[in-house]
């Protein structure tokens, strides 16, 4: 009564057993493939290089790469786990090198100059090599100005400019909102300061806090 189940059973072992298996060398292949395809957003450039492992891996049956924990970081040193079938989990270290186009200043900037384009002149790298906080897109920089004096060829950082105050803590504002076939401004006391595009608190004459998006010198319109 048994035997069919028995031979399926057998047939399932064999096919398992005769899977091709991936070798430490073809697991490289499979690293770098799945790398390349998870950066090619990044930049203009990638390449990867995928390390020997430090210790000889076992066969790995249908390798499924994984990136280890959330939000890890795609480029510069990173670690890729490989699932195998049958259970086991390889691990392999890579060096994903992405080039991408950065802003940095042409010339001295003292603290508080406004940024313009006629400031700055573009530059590749290696996005893995450059601060986090690098300005890759012009429009980061509108309304921008420096938060301290600058030297020719400084690397444009977020952490290293600041937007002119617009609205400063306490200051009574007008909050206008709008909708369809409406249009209404109300009076509110800003709790926190903000330039141009800034999200900031302000506190209603209700004592209702709204979040606001600061749109000019003491002007906001309700946060999208």
């Amino acid at each position: 009564m048994n035997r069919p189940c028995k031979y399926l059973a057998s047939g399932l072992l064999f096919m398992l057993a005769s899977w091709p298996a991936a070798s430490a060398d073809d697991l490289g292949a499979v690293v770098q493939r799945f790398l390349l395809q998870k950066t090619q957003d990044l930049g203009d450039r990638v390449s990867v290089e995928v390390d020997e492992p430090r210790a000889q891996f076992a066969d790995c049956r249908q390798p499924r790469p994984f990136m280890p924990g959330n939000g890890a970081r795609r480029w510069g040193k990173v670690s890729v786990g490989i699932r195998c079938a049958g259970g086991g989990v390889r691990y392999l270290q890579a060096r994903v090198s992405v080039q991408v186009r950065y802003w940095q200043s042409r010339r001295d900037l003292p603290r508080g100059a406004p940024v313009t384009r006629a400031d700055l002149e573009a530059r590749q790298g290696d996005l893995g090599r450059l601060p986090r906080d690098t300005v890759r897109d012009l429009a980061e920089l509108e309304q921008s100005v420096t938060r301290r004096p600058l030297r020719a060829g400084s690397v444009l950082q977020q952490s290293l400019l600041t937007r002119p105050a617009l609205v400063e803590r306490q200051q009574l504002i007008t909050v206008a909102a709008a909708g369809t076939g409406f249009e209404i401004a109300r009076r509110g006391r800003a709790l926190d300061a903000g330039g141009r595009g800034d999200s900031i608190r302000v506190r209603l004459d209700s004592r209702e806090i709204l979040n606001v998006e600061v749109t000019g010198p003491g002007a906001a319109r309700l946060a999208p």
